[in-house]
């Protein structure tokens, strides 16, 4: 299993959400873990779930998600070579938080879409 990024998560009060909100910040990781509910997906899979991300944006997301022990990424020795994306035990872990984002999403995004 690869090293995590965040070491520590017990720095203060409070400290542990900032932590846990560091390992699905940025636009794309909590929608790739979305769909990586789904079951294992292939990297262009993924891209197509997500049109508006490039392939370097997805392809650091995907490497930092691994290096934070929330995916396995599992390479085939095969020509062409064949890659897949699934979610660890800890990536699994996060699935009530997404979902319970998801559901604040779908009741206030709405909102947020039509004041813009």
């Amino acid at each position: 299993m690869a090293k995590p990024r965040h070491e520590r998560l017990d720095c203060s009060p409070g400290c542990t959400v900032e932590a846990t909100l560091g390992l699905i910040d940025g636009k794309w990781k909590g929608v790739i873990l979305f769909h990586l509910f789904e079951g294992v997906l292939r990297f262009n899979e993924i891209r197509r779930r997500l049109p508006n991300v490039t392939q370097r944006m997805l392809t650091n997301q995907l490497r930092e998600l691994e290096a934070d022990g929330l995916i396995v990424r599992t390479v085939y020795p095969q020509v062409p070579p064949k890659v897949e994306y699934s979610l660890s035990e800890r990536g699994r872990s996060l699935e009530p938080v997404i979902m319970a984002l998801k559901a604040w999403g779908d009741v206030h995004a709405p909102i947020h879409q039509k004041a813009a």
